[in-house]
This record gives structure tokens, sequence and C-alpha cells, in this order.
């Protein structure tokens, strides 16, 4: 570390402040605040297959996203798992002043045989990430390449419950974060898993709807008490990501007008994802996109 530490608790327990608008007992985040928008690290970590470890440009990453003007960056789970991961990123913190708002986490939930094993990593990381001052951690529940069996979602049912239980006590935000194959044969593993953890919030992914044939006004209209959390993304009409927010076929006016219709007062995150080399920097399709939401959100 090579800032003091009181001053490093003293910024964390000020982003802390700001990131407690998210908890509201009951409906997960507070009602009166404005929807704080946040950066996930996706299109740095896409660049390092199989494991999706940025950390050679984590500092580019922070330094993108706070000019840009988000909130905070959500990480990644295994931007948490090195045992230095608390003091490497509370340095970035401290030096670029912006808060990690959560991380995204994903495990096959429905496997038994990985029931202890995913308990003891969201144990891990939870508490780093509660050092870190995060709040939101985002749950995929895993593809088992088809449907799932009654058995093995009452498995994934509880290990959802375990890692609420986790998150209540240790004061972090939990959602469930989708791909598409939770959307398959009519939404089958979402309103399953729904259907037996009810309290559970939605952390929808607004492109994975789109990819996976699901009017996304329609799923925020039906689910949109539930929703505490989102991605956003844009793409073309051919299916190909857009470079930033904005440029593409997503009707996010529509998007907006049905979040504010619902009410929707949580949080939200860009995710930026290319499909070929960017025309422009990074730093810029994140200006771009913030500026966007802006005029579009009022975010």
């Amino acid at each position: 570390m090579n800032f003091p530490l009181k001053d490093r608790r003293t910024f964390l327990r000020n982003s802390i402040q700001v990131l407690g608008a998210l908890a509201l007992p009951g409906s997960g985040f507070c009602q009166w605040a404005p929807v704080p928008l946040f950066a996930h690290l996706w299109v740095y970590a896409s660049k390092y297959p199989p494991r999706w470890d940025a950390a050679p440009v984590l500092d580019q990453a922070f330094a993108d996203i706070k000019g840009a003007g988000f909130a905070g960056i959500e990480l990644m789970a295994v931007n948490l798992e090195q045992d230095d991961a608390v003091g490497r990123i509370g340095k970035l913190v401290g030096k670029y002043e912006l808060p990690v708002s959560g991380a995204s986490f994903e495990a096959n939930m429905w496997d038994r045989e990985r029931h202890d094993a995913i308990l003891q990593d969201v144990v891990l990381l939870t508490g780093r990430l509660r050092e870190l001052g995060g709040r939101t951690f985002g749950l995929s529940v895993g593809d088992a390449g088809r449907k799932k069996t009654d058995a093995e979602l009452e498995v994934q049912a509880a290990t959802l419950n375990e890692i609420l239980n986790i998150c209540d006590k240790r004061n972090i935000i939990p959602n469930l974060h989708n791909h598409t194959y939770e959307l398959r044969d009519g939404l089958y593993d979402l309103q399953e898993t729904l259907r037996r953890v009810p309290e559970l919030r939605l952390g929808p992914d607004i492109n994975w709807l789109i990819r996976g044939g699901v009017d996304p006004v329609a799923f925020i209209d039906t689910y949109g008490s539930r929703i505490g959390y989102l991605h956003l993304r844009d793409q073309h009409a051919n299916g190909r990501w857009t470079e930033a927010l904005g440029e593409g076929a997503t009707d996010f006016a529509a998007i907006a007008r049905a979040l504010r219709r619902v009410g929707f007062s949580g949080a939200a995150a860009v995710e930026l994802a290319y499909d070929a080399e960017p025309s422009r920097t990074t730093a810029q399709n994140w200006q771009i996109s913030r500026n966007y939401m802006r005029r579009v959100f009022q975010w």
C-alpha cells in the first residue's frame, strides 16, 4: 500500500456511505436516491481468457472508468481470488477515488458435488468485497447445457439460500444475474429459481434478455418489483455488439420508460463488449456511453 491506511479507510468509509444508498431492508435499494451508474470490468477481462483476470490492466480500467464519470467499478470474482487482492485493489480505489461497487460471480450451483466449494468461495469473496466497500454481488447459477432436473434445481436453490444468508451477515446485496441459458424453455430456469427462492432480487442483463428472445420491456413490466440491479449493453440489428451504448438497435428509451413506470430505484452497470477491434479507445467508449445514459435515462 502506497497511501496511508487512515486515508484509505476514510475514503472507503465515504464510499460505503455513497453506496449505502443501495441498501434498504425489504426492497434492496433506497427509494429516494438517484440511480447510481457503475461500469463492469468485462471489456478488459475479455482479453484474458480463460480465467478472464484483468489484473494486468486494472489500473487502466480504473483510470478509464473514473475519467468517464461513473460512480464506481464492478469487479469480477476472479479479481478477488488472490491473497493480496484487497491491498492491490484498495490502492487503486484510493488512487482514483473510484469505489468498488460490487462483483459478479458465476458457479455451477446446480451441481451437488460443487456445493461446499462454492460456499467456501462465496465466504472468501464476499469478505474481501466487503473490505473494499463493495455492496452488490451478481450471481449466475451456471449452465448445465440442458434443462436442469428438479433435483438439480433443488440443489441450486439450497445453494442460493445459503449464499443469501452469507451476504446478509456481511451487508452484501445479492442479485440474480442472467445470461441466455436461464431464459431457454420459456424462462424455465429463471422461473423455477424464483419459485424456490422467492426473496431473491433480480439483476437482469438487458442485452442477454434480447439475445435470449425476451422483450426487455415486457420483462421489466413483469418483474419490475423484483429488479434491484441492471447490466446494460447495446447491439446492432445484426446482433453484433456496438462499441458504446446508443449506437445500436436497442430501444433504450422504451427501457427507460419501463423502468420509470415500475418505479425502479436500484443501481445499474454499463458493460461494454467488443466483437472486433474497436475504432476508438475504450476510454472514449465509456465516455460516450456515460453521456448517453445521462441523456436518455437521466442517470
